[in-house]
This record gives C-alpha cells, sequence and structure tokens, in this order.
C-alpha cells in the first residue's frame, strides 16, 4: 500500500522493528543516503549502559532513540530541517540547549515541539494535549520564551530549524526520564503490549500504532471507584463520560481519524479487531471521576492478512482502491 503519510512515517519508523524487537534503538549514518539508518550494536549498548555519553551529528532531516549529545553544523544553507525523538512509551524526552549560535535576526530559528508535526498533523492532537497548540512551540530566537531546558509531556517530541551561515549551529544533549502514567504515546514497534492507566484526572490518551495491525484487548476497567464497577446501562458510548474508541487512518492526528469501535463497558477477555489503515490509536478518554484502564497487544498485518479482508476489518475504508 502506499501513501505520503505511510511513506514518511515509515522514514522514520520501520527500521526500529527491523529485528523483530531485538533492539529499539536505530541511529542516522554519518555516511550513506542510501541507508540512513543504523541499528547500535550490542557492543555499543553495553558502553552507553556504563555511563558512557553517545555524540554523533545531526542531519538536517534525523530521528533518534537514545540518550546523548547531538551536534548541528550547517554545511550549506539549511531551510526545512527537522529531528524527530522517541522513547519507549514510558519515558518523557527532556532537550537541553548546550550550545546555540544561530542568526535570529537573520531569519534562522530553532524551535521544540512538544510532540510530532508531520504534513501538518499533530500528535498528541489539540484535544488530547494538556497544552494550547501556541504553548507547544518553544521559540529559541523569542528571548521571553527562552528555555535551557525542556521536557515533552510525552514519549515523542521535534525540533525543527532553519539555519543560514555556513559553519553556524547547535548543540543539544538528549536525557529520558521515568513518566509513571504514559498517557500519549507512539509506538516504536509494530508488535508490543501495553497496559493504560488514567488515575482519577479529566483527560483523553491515545497509543498509536503507525501500522495496520490486530489489536486484541484483554482486560478493561471503566468506572472504577473503590472496588466497584459502574456498569454503563446504554447500548452505546453517547453521553458517556469513559470510554475507549479504537480509530483509524492515513494521517498522524487522532482527532480527525475514522472511529471504528466503542467499548464503553468493563470486560475481561480477549476482544479482537483488525485494523489495515495506515495508523491504529486507541483512544481513552476518562472523565476524571474514576480510575481507568486498559490492557491490550497488538502485532502488524501480513500482507495475506491485509489481502484477506474480514468482515470486522475495514480495508475498504482505508484503501477504496482494494
Amino acid at each position: 500500500m502506499s501513501s505520503a503519510f505511510r511513506f514518511q512515517c515509515h522514514f522514520f519508523l520501520i527500521f526500529l522493528a527491523a529485528l523483530k524487537g531485538e533492539t529499539r534503538y536505530l541511529e542516522v549514518k554519518d555516511t550513506g543516503e542510501d541507508d540512513p539508518f543504523l541499528l547500535l550494536s550490542a557492543d555499543l549498548k553495553r558502553e552507553l549502559s556504563e555511563g558512557q555519553i553517545y555524540r554523533r551529528s545531526l542531519r538536517c532531516i534525523d530521528m533518534l532513540s537514545i540518550e546523548g549529545q547531538f551536534t548541528f553544523t550547517a554545511e550549506q544553507p539549511q531551510l526545512h530541517c527537522a529531528t524527530f525523538f522517541i522513547g519507549d512509551p514510558e519515558e518523557l524526552i527532556t532537550i537541553d540547549y548546550d550550545f546555540v549560535n544561530i542568526d535570529c535576526q537573520g531569519g534562522d530559528f530553532l524551535k521544540v515541539f512538544d510532540g510530532w508535526i508531520l504534513k501538518g498533523e499533530k500528535f498528541p492532537s489539540s484535544l488530547d494535549h494538556p497544552l494550547p497548540t501556541s504553548q507547544r512551540y518553544i521559540d529559541f530566537c523569542e528571548s521571553n520564551n527562552f528555555q535551557r531546558s525542556i521536557r515533552s509531556s510525552q514519549n515523542v517530541a521535534m525540533i525543527f530549524f532553519r539555519i543560514h551561515e555556513t559553519g553556524n549551529g547547535f548543540t543539544v544533549t538528549i536525557k529520558k526520564t521515568t513518566n509513571l502514567f504514559p498517557c500519549n504515546v507512539i509506538s516504536q514497534t509494530p508488535a508490543g503490549r501495553f497496559t493504560m492507566v488514567i488515575p482519577h484526572q479529566h483527560r483523553n490518551c491515545s497509543f498509536s500504532i503507525i501500522y495496520p495491525v490486530v489489536i486484541k484487548i484483554s482486560d478493561l476497567i471503566l468506572g472504577h471507584l473503590n472496588g466497584l464497577y459502574l456498569k454503563k446501562p446504554s447500548a452505546s458510548c453517547a453521553g458517556v463520560g469513559d470510554f475507549v474508541e479504537l480509530l483509524g487512518g492515513t494521517g498522524l492526528d487522532p482527532s480527525k481519524m475514522f472511529p471504528l469501535a466503542d467499548l464503553c463497558h468493563s470486560f475481561h477477555g480477549p476482544a479482537q479487531m483488525k485494523i489495515g489503515c495506515d495508523n491504529t490509536v486507541l483512544r481513552m478518554v476518562s472523565s476524571g471521576k474514576h480510575i481507568n484502564r486498559v490492557t491490550f497487544e497488538y502485532y502488524q498485518l501480513d500482507q495475506n492478512e491485509l489481502e484477506n479482508r474480514k468482515e470486522n476489518s475495514i480495508e475498504e475504508f482505508c484503501f477504496p482502491g482494494i
């Protein structure tokens, strides 16, 4: 299947799953445009685990999933550059400015975005992020908004920059901290297992998988209060404050995706669905009155499964030409 979104997302993510979970780290090679990703070796990971700081140069378009110190130096005017950062689901990204040499008055800029932007679509969506969109941008060139250390609200963040003068650039240090209650997540891999918990918080949380997948929910608790499950009498989730929805689409923003299923009753036991979209999202909406929890696992659909469509699949929506 082909789409502009899928192509761009795979450019950043597909190599994360190249060894089927044997490693979760990737790095971009310093040479070789035709093979831009380098899976870190076990020896290097052992060195990093012993406290050694990993350092390398950044490309104009880059993607990082590892801690370290990274430097960009312009060898020519670079007008449309971005670096995407991703951690494990339970990690937050911290970006520290170590050195910045850019010409803000001459049109250069260096901005951090709390989340990801791809083709104008945001993750998390504006409906799911705790901050308004304007506050998710942190511009180095705005002196009244300068922060030397910036921490993301989820496991993804990005910087985008423009540098006109050869030799100018910047150095950042990337660190990761533990997030006890991960909310909005982009999965690094096309297969995995995750438990999302929202403890008495009025918020929406999305788990995004940028692959067509089978998703299996094994446990769903909604309205968990003082050891009791509050059963919802309605047949649908309309008007219910706590529920889970499955979404599918071809973009990054969950608020622009097609709703596939709503779940507003607690249950134990597997509930499975095949979703043939470029992007699959499990989204929990929480009123803040209860402790809500959902446990699910997922794996990528193979080509045969995509071609042999089932009744509970939605390839017709995602790929109307098939």
